[in-house]
């Protein structure tokens, strides 16, 4: 099924934003972000908040049909008080990314502080409690996504270093300690909407052809930066090797709450949920930090367009 008539590859839902300030329970300046991950026949999001004192912390929204969602009272995670994890989440936790491996919910989270940013997992079995399992990274690691199976025998990940502004690709075989690093992709340069920075977005999506990884690009302007989502095509038994990425991209920063806010200009996505039946994509992303949207997509639409054309 083709965009007829769309700006964009992905549909923004006619209600957006579908989270909002005022579906919380408590104050806070912003709604930035959310992982996502369908739990049986609920969908449930991770959403990133800032709080008045402007730390970032994690509040469970579910829902029956992946449109209308109900929040949590209370956070289910916010910065460590005590042990290792203090000094590196002193000003909070970020930019969740679920991803369902080996029968465990892992999350890799930024943990913020002074100190910089560095990589984190944590584990969950219910999203009612999450469980710290250990820092994963070096500082500067600005955000990362598993891959959901192991493969030839090791387990990877996506992830963008500060240093560069490009994605890599790591190895692991314990979850802990990651190496064989190596860039993925880089930002394409001048004249193109990925021109400044990329990033993996939603953590890889098995399809037919490979690995589907959702990404944002930055491309910097003299009114500031603009956050966009393209796609790249992964080869499947060696997701090192990209084989198609998007020429375009598949979101653009288009409407009042993707333009105006807290960080104008921007749309910026942790999480997504396939719909294996109508192979169609749930994509939750944030608009200028001020809310949570959802697009939607047909996956053989966003493959097509990233095999139009092979530019790495």
């Amino acid at each position: 099924m083709k965009r007829e008539g769309r700006r964009d590859i992905i549909h923004r839902h006619k209600k957006n934003p579908i989270i909002n300030l005022e579906d919380l329970s408590f104050s806070c300046l912003n709604i930035m972000n959310a992982g996502a991950v369908k739990v049986d026949d609920q969908y449930i999001l991770l959403v990133r908040i800032e709080t008045m004192k402007g730390h970032s912390i994690f509040v469970v929204a579910r829902s029956k049909n992946g449109k209308n969602f109900e929040l949590d009272k209370k956070p289910i995670m916010v910065p460590a008080e005590e042990g290792e994890f203090k000094k590196f989440e002193e000003q909070g936790v970020a930019d969740p990314r679920i991803t369902y491996l080996e029968g465990v919910y892992y999350i890799v989270y930024s943990a913020v502080s002074k100190r910089g940013h560095r990589l984190a997992l944590a584990k969950t079995a219910d999203f009612k409690t999450i469980e710290r399992v250990a820092l994963i990274s070096q500082p500067d690691n600005h955000n990362g996504a598993l891959f959901p199976c192991k493969i030839k025998g090791d387990y990877m990940r996506v992830e963008r270093p500060l240093e560069g502004g490009n994605i890599w690709i790591s190895q692991s075989k314990d979850l802990i300690s990651w190496g064989k690093s190596r860039v993925l992709m880089t930002a394409r340069g001048s004249g193109f909407w990925d021109a400044d920075r990329i990033g993996c977005a939603v953590p890889p999506i098995k399809i037919d052809e490979g690995w589907l990884l959702i990404y944002y690009g930055v491309r910097n302007t003299s009114a500031g930066p603009i956050f966009r989502l393209g796609a790249a095509i992964l080869n499947g038994k060696d997701p090192s090797i990209v084989i198609g990425r998007t020429d375009i991209p598949i979101l653009s920063p288009r409407e009042y709450y993707e333009r105006v806010g807290d960080c104008g200009n921007m749309v910026f996505s942790c999480g997504a949920i396939v719909e294996e039946e109508r192979q169609e994509l749930l994509l939750y992303y944030g608009g200028a930090n001020m809310g949570i949207n959802l697009g939607t997509a047909f996956i053989p639409d966003i493959i097509e367009e990233c095999l139009k054309k092979e530019t790495i």
